[in-house]
């Protein structure tokens, strides 16, 4: 099964920055022809509501190793060198030991997706108003500009299979794991295989699902939800 095309059909995008402290019920702010920055850390720094936000897990989106993304060779390596930049492993350079190959496969195992109902984050918005009187929030309120996280998909265990060209040095092999001081597990699965696995007892975010609020002159009118993220996150 393709990981992205998978994630898209239950409304979530693989993150693809090296920003990875996505959380939900996030505000981030989306202004035109810019990247989303954070704007604030939980919905309720901004507004009030008589509505209670509770989170769910939603066992329908059951993401593991046999899910995956392929990717051929130089452009699995970008993929794979930004991921593990994002979590704090940027120092493996992998491209300067493994300099060539046919593709390069990424997946997730130990997952969990949390979720708050799009439904109930409407409702919990139709009943609120700001904290306190903040005009600039009123300003990108009515202009869209404002993305609320519904959705976060997190992991303990990425994977990736790395089919070279040529034969693995062993050397190499025993270099990066001596670079990834035990928080990566590199071995030689064939003469031309390389396997990585990750050794973390903390998740960390791999998707997330966002939703536009849409308000009109101070009014909440609904919620759009985004499913690109290109130039968002």
């Amino acid at each position: 099964m393709n990981l992205t095309k998978t994630l898209k059909e239950n409304g979530y995008d693989l993150i693809e920055s090296p920003v990875r402290n996505q959380k939900l019920l996030q505000l981030w702010l989306k202004t035109p022809f810019n990247r989303a920055e954070l704007y604030y850390s939980d919905i309720n720094q901004a507004f009030n509501s008589k509505i209670e936000l509770t989170p769910i897990e939603n066992p329908a989106l059951n993401v593991n190793s046999t899910t995956k993304d392929n990717y051929a060779f130089n452009i699995g390596i970008s993929v794979l060198e930004d991921i593990l930049n994002s979590l704090g492993m940027g120092n493996l350079d992998l491209s300067a030991d493994v300099k060539s190959g046919k593709n390069v496969s990424i997946s997730y195992d130990n997952t969990i997706t949390k979720e708050v109902p799009v439904g109930l984050i409407q409702n919990y918005l139709f009943d609120s108003d700001f904290n306190h009187p903040n005009r600039l929030l009123l300003k990108n309120a009515n202009r869209n500009n404002i993305l609320v996280i519904s959705g976060v998909l997190l992991a303990k265990t990425i994977n990736v299979d790395i089919q070279t060209n040529s034969d693995i040095d062993p050397n190499v092999i025993a270099k990066l794991n001596k670079i990834a001081s035990g928080k990566l597990n590199f071995n030689k699965s064939s003469n031309n295989n390389i396997k990585m696995t990750s050794n973390s007892n903390s998740m960390f975010p791999v998707a997330i699902k966002a939703d536009r609020l849409d308000f009109d002159k101070g009014h909440f009118k609904n919620t759009e939800l985004i499913t690109d993220n290109r130039n968002l996150f």
